[in-house]
């Protein structure tokens, strides 16, 4: 006697959906990687140039703004410092920091008129080009009218050289160049500050700034990298310039947060991934 038997159906192989699913959550994948992944680290450009300070609670503090669009206060002290700066560590401030009295207390009061201090130093050898050789800071006391803005206390005590609206030279130094790029930054350039001595209006010398080392540079003066670009002028103040830098330094810090998001985004797709290949499973006859 024959048993009659009925074949099971078979079940339709469906192996390349899932496969299919993975694929398409690997590629979404690197394209949010790509997309939210910096293409490269970032650095902050550096350049040689003549920086704009202002003397506050006996510390140094970069310009608001450019030297056209200041108008510095009588009893205030501004100062100038050539020197190769840019990324946030680097920034230069004038060595030294002669008080109001130290540099203009010789200087009578006239009505009409305004006393501001102005410190000029010249940065070391290695700010300049190759075979620089900088003259030793100053410090002068500028009488001007009372709305005299920086750029003109400046010129009253420094002959400027000046190119559209951009300190490139005070009292002939540097002979050449106007705040160029630079692209490689020698180690000499990078090393920490040490305090100068400098001569007030022909006499002895004053106050030194204190001595910081790159860390403490960059600490206390926070306020002030943002401005660590060239001087400006009304057309291109240090607002903007502080704008750029700003921009530098947090495209320089990005990468942890970046990758962050990176990595929530990966884990999201895959668990995406999984769970898609799991359900089309049960669905399945």
């Amino acid at each position: 006697m024959s048993v009659a038997t009925t074949a099971a159906p078979v079940r339709k192989a469906r192996a390349g959906h899932p496969f299919v699913i993975l694929l398409v959550a690997a590629a979404l994948a690197a394209l949010f990687t790509m997309l939210l992944a910096p293409a490269g680290p970032a650095h902050a450009a550096a350049y040689r140039y003549w920086g704009y300070y202002q003397l506050k609670d006996g510390a140094w503090a970069f310009a608001s703004k450019g030297p056209a669009e200041l108008t510095p206060k009588d009893g205030s002290v501004d100062g100038w410092r050539f020197a190769v700066t840019g990324a946030s560590k680097d920034v230069r401030d004038p060595r030294a920091t002669p008080s109001f009295g130290e540099i203009c207390g010789d200087t009578a009061a006239v009505d009409g008129k305004k006393r501001v201090g102005v410190v000029i130093d010249y940065g070391r050898p290695a700010d300049g080009s190759a075979g620089a050789k900088p003259p030793a800071a100053v410090a002068e006391c500028a009488q001007v009218d009372e709305a005299a803005h920086g750029d003109e206390v400046l010129a009253s005590v420094a002959d400027v050289r000046a190119q559209k609206g951009l300190v490139c030279a005070i009292n002939a130094y540097p002979a050449q160049g106007c705040g160029e790029e630079v692209k490689d930054v020698s180690a000499a350039a990078k090393k920490p500050d040490t305090p100068v001595q400098l001569t007030v209006a022909g006499k002895a010398a004053s106050t030194p700034a204190p001595s910081t080392d790159a860390t403490s540079t960059a600490t206390s003066t926070a306020a002030s990298t943002a401005g660590a670009v060239p001087s400006s002028s009304p057309s291109s103040d240090n607002a903007s310039v502080q704008a750029s830098a700003s921009q530098d330094r947090s495209d320089e810090g990005s990468g942890t947060g970046t990758g962050t998001w990176v990595g929530v985004g990966v884990v999201i797709l895959a668990v995406l991934a999984v769970g898609a290949v799991a359900l089309r499973r049960r669905q399945q006859p």
